[in-house]
């Protein structure tokens, strides 16, 4: 019991320093014209073992780094179930065909280019390949951030690319399941495809008509029911199932599941009010150590200085392919030079996503471990340059933040 008790002290220290940081690299980001989101990263890169391994200190129990990741997976989930709160069908539904071309250009774009830069360093076509796939994956929970701080989030283009992430993430994990099935990694053969993309048809079906038919009658008894924060916590388990579901069952992210909780939340009505009550608490503690877990994750020591070229060139092709990819499917669909380049910057991001599928590659054997840590470091870097480019292409919709208003929006009263 005393052993547990330290631990739990031991945690609220290292969280009350995550947290600490996470704002004051918020501030600072803000203060220098950048979106808060990447100074919390950078001070993640600062605490993580690139430089002080603040996991690494005697003080700090090594489990405590997986109770901050699990800490950090939720501030992820719950930032995409406010993003779908947030989310206009009506208006996505007017960029559906634009968002289908972008995300399907979005995936093999990039995985040609990857593939492409990993051959002449001795990577064999396999490997390569895998580096492609590597390559594929999108996570926009930090174009969300960004673009909510840039009061965007709504516009043409931040719908267009909210629709366009999840029908990328549904065909990079249908290229991963394809790949790592002829590689001979995962068995089963192309059977286990039809069998992954069967149970992402079901899985969406049910999400979403049965999903709509749930919440609608569950979510307004719980609204009247005499306890504490019925809604909230109806809400929240609904969170948390749909997420779980998603990965277990649709083999989809996680995070896809959340967005998909975050438009039905609002298609019934309760947008508002669950926004107004979810916001203050995501921003404060969950979303903070989502991002700066995101630079606790990123070793720079691990790479070699002859892994260098290869390194710039991987995060040039990622850069690169999504923004020829999606930015090319959005300018192809209809869409102008600049929203079209909004959309391909908006989906450089590769964060947790990125990192699920180069662990697979690690586990597998399809990635040395100067390989992973060379997709580790594209994955930091498109996700540090992500919010910078984002900043540069979207034109400013309202006057620049006085000192007082920023430390307000960091803290997360405006977020």
């Amino acid at each position: 019991m005393h052993v547990e008790h330290a631990e739990l002290l031991q945690f609220l220290l290292l969280l009350a320093l995550i947290i600490a940081s996470a704002k004051a690299g918020g501030w600072a980001s803000l203060r220098a014209g950048q979106p808060a989101v990447l100074g919390e990263i950078v001070a993640g890169v600062v605490l993580g073992p690139s430089v002080l391994n603040m996991l690494g200190w005697r003080v700090f129990p090594e489990e405590l780094g997986v109770v901050v990741a699990h800490l950090a997976n939720i501030g992820v989930i719950f930032l995409m179930f406010i993003a779908g709160l947030e989310t206009d069908l009506a208006k996505m539904r007017r960029v559906g065909r634009v968002a289908g071309i972008a995300g399907t250009a979005g995936v093999f774009v990039p995985l040609l280019l990857g593939a492409a830069v990993a051959l002449p360093f001795g990577y064999s076509l396999t490997q390569a390949l895998f580096i492609g796939v590597v390559l594929t994956a999108t996570s926009v929970s930090i174009t969300v951030q960004t673009l909510i701080e840039l009061g965007r989030l709504e516009s043409r283009e931040g719908t267009t690319l909210l629709a366009a992430a999840v029908i990328d993430d549904v065909i990079a994990i249908i290229v991963l399941s394809v790949f790592v099935a002829l590689s001979g990694g995962g068995g089963g053969g192309l059977a286990s495809v039809g069998v992954v993309a069967v149970r992402m048809v079901v899985f969406f079906a049910l999400a979403i008509v049965g999903g709509l038919w749930v919440i609608g009658r569950v979510l307004p008894k719980a609204h009247g029911l005499p306890i504490s924060e019925g809604l909230l916590a109806s809400v929240t388990v609904l969170i948390l199932v749909l997420s779980w579901s998603a990965e277990a069952f649709g083999r989809v992210a996680s995070i896809t599941g959340a967005y998909i909780a975050g438009v039905l939340v609002a298609e019934v009505g309760f947008r508002d009010e669950v926004e107004r009550r979810l916001k203050s608490f995501t921003y404060a503690i969950l979303v903070p150590v989502f991002f700066v877990s995101i630079g606790l994750q990123t070793n720079a020591r691990l790479l070699a200085a002859e892994d260098l070229p290869f390194a710039l060139l991987i995060v040039v092709a990622a850069v690169v392919g999504k923004i020829a990819g999606c930015g090319g499917g959005a300018l192809a669909g209809g869409f102008s030079r600049a929203e079209s380049l909004r959309v391909g910057v908006g989906m450089v991001s590769r964060g947790e996503v990125g990192l699920i599928i180069a662990g697979i590659g690690l586990q597998s054997g399809l990635l040395t471990d100067r390989g992973f840590a060379v997709m580790v470091i594209m994955v930091l870097a498109t996700t540090l340059l992500t919010p910078i480019l984002l900043r540069a292409t979207f034109p400013r919709q309202r006057p620049a933040l006085t000192e007082a208003e920023a430390v307000e929006q960091v803290m997360g009263d405006d977020a």
